[in-house]
């Protein structure tokens, strides 16, 4: 008998770190100590273990039984650790030649099943990329493990079976115990999400050329109207414009999606950019992110490289909605607890719906309204400046006409219009790739008023704007952006005064309406 090694990965966040699991079986009295920081689920491991060893045929050793996770001051948590501890402690008492340098990530069931666990895929990643490419997973998490370049995954259903391929006596392993597929968790035919049309939308032509512009530059929007005016609608078929996510844009995405899933199983390559719509009720931690122990991802990281959407955004708590600011800017969301750090990437499209006033039936002209001016002013101040000042489109989507309802099935679809969108990112990226971006949102103020620095005859109105106090310079820079999307949607190389003058108009609809 001696010590015996093995190894698994532990998360902060996205972020994976190899862990050294060492076991050694003493001489005192039965005992099972695991040590390195542990959670509850994983100090519940121990029965886990013992059962699982058990009913595999490998009872483990009735000595004291002493696991440590190396490093000893990372935390650990969760039952992904299980299986490398077994698989240490089985060493130890010599029951199974070498694991060293084969990570192990799985949850044992009290009959040697091996079960799936969250957040394979970053996991993995990981372990890849700190030079321990052979990963042993359950069964059913074969799949996701193998999306990442250079593993060599090898999967198990049973204890016994993976004990037998490490040298176990196949003369006391309950190998002939073979749980059915339907016993086990597998994976699954989740189905292809079906993408709503924007053919549906019935008139609204202002708010469609605004959806369009918002696509093809990864702007945020805010929509206000007339309870029934279409904002849902609108909203619900953005991703449907955005393109297909690219290999390390699809990693991202179902790395994060691997470590908030509910079914474990299921989890496959997400190519489309993925659609959040958080309730109104929602808290802080729901969205923004954390949770007890360390922080778990929200919707605003789930809606990474896709499409976050409030609806009936003044309804939401205003620390929620003020929380989105450090997001909207950097694109990732760190997250503090006591037991630890989390960084989450958090690059979405901000999708803000609202109607006019708290009874929704405010036209401008005060029609049918009941609400005082002083009710309405706090009801849409529930939204700050600081984050609307964050949101490039702001528009007024009006009340759908008895004529829009005769011209329904007439509008152009979904495919149409992300044709002109997948255009218009093309020439983005041809023109911004020298500096690491790839749409005009993520241009910064300095390449803006520098390298892409347009005439003053062409930035007249926009400059006045800002003089008056009208604009702010945050407001300015995101003008630009938006003549910049114009510009591409266009086929020009820059853009002019019309341009300007209708990304002006995009920003200020709500505010003059």
């Amino acid at each position: 008998m001696g010590v015996g090694r093995s190894y698994s990965v532990a998360l902060l966040g996205l972020n994976g770190y190899i862990v050294e699991v060492e076991a050694d079986i003493g001489q005192t009295l039965p005992s099972f100590v695991i040590l390195g920081l542990p959670d509850a689920a994983l100090n519940e491991a121990k029965e886990r273990i013992r059962s699982a060893a058990q009913n595999s045929g490998i009872p483990l050793s009735r000595r004291k039984i002493t696991a440590n996770l190396i490093p000893a001051s990372l935390p650990k948590r969760g039952s992904g650790f299980d299986l490398a501890i077994t698989m240490a402690v089985l060493r130890a008492a010599g029951d199974i030649r070498s694991t060293e340098g084969t990570v192990f990530i799985s949850e044992l069931g009290l009959d040697g099943r091996l079960r799936p666990v969250r957040g394979i895929l970053p996991a993995v990643m990981a372990a890849v990329q700190a030079g321990h490419p052979e990963i042993v997973v359950a069964q059913a998490n074969v799949a996701e493990a193998e999306l990442v370049p250079g593993a060599l995954v090898r999967g198990y259903k049973t204890l016994a079976r993976l004990a037998f391929d490490f040298g176990a006596d196949p003369q006391d392993l309950a190998l002939d115990y073979d749980p059915a597929d339907g016993d086990v968790a597998g994976d699954q035919d989740v189905g292809a999400a079906v993408v709503p049309d924007l053919r549906d939308v019935s008139g609204q032509g202002d708010a469609r050329r605004a959806l369009e512009v918002a696509a093809a530059g990864a702007h945020h929007v805010l929509l206000c109207g007339l309870p029934g005016a279409g904002k849902t609608m609108l909203a619900e078929r953005l991703p449907g414009l955005l393109p297909d996510l690219g290999d390390r844009e699809a990693m991202e995405v179902t790395a994060i999606h691997s470590l908030s899933a509910v079914h474990v199983d299921s989890v496959q390559l997400l190519r489309r950019p993925p659609f959040e719509n958080p309730h109104h009720s929602a808290t802080a931690a729901a969205i923004i992110g954390g949770g007890s122990g360390l922080p778990r991802p929200g919707a605003a990281s789930r809606a990474h490289r896709g499409v976050l959407f409030l609806d009936e955004a003044p309804e939401y708590e205003r620390r929620v909605l003020d929380a989105l600011r450090q997001p909207l800017e950097s694109g990732e969301l760190v997250i503090h607890r006591s037991a630890g750090t989390a960084a989450y990437p958090a690059r979405f499209q901000l999708v803000l719906a609202a109607n006019p006033c708290p009874c929704g039936k405010a036209t401008g002209k005060g029609v049918d309204c009941t609400c005082t001016p002083v009710m309405r002013r706090r009801y849409f101040g529930r939204m700050s400046g600081p984050l609307l000042d964050r949101v490039d489109i702001q528009l007024q989507v009006e009340r759908v006409s008895l004529a829009d309802f005769g011209q329904s099935g007439a509008e152009e679809d979904t495919a149409t219009v992300a044709g002109r969108v997948h255009a218009a990112r093309s020439r983005q990226r041809e023109r911004l790739g020298s500096f690491g971006m790839e749409t005009n949102s993520q241009v910064p103020g300095r390449v803006l008023r520098g390298e892409l620095r347009l005439p003053s005859a062409t930035t007249k109105i926009l400059d006045t704007s800002l003089e008056r106090g009208i604009l702010t310079a945050r407001g300015y820079d995101r003008v630009l952006r938006l003549a910049w999307t114009l510009a591409d949607l266009g086929h020009r190389d820059q853009p002019h005064s019309d341009d300007i003058g209708q990304a002006l108009g995009l920003r200020q609809a709500v505010a003059a309406a």
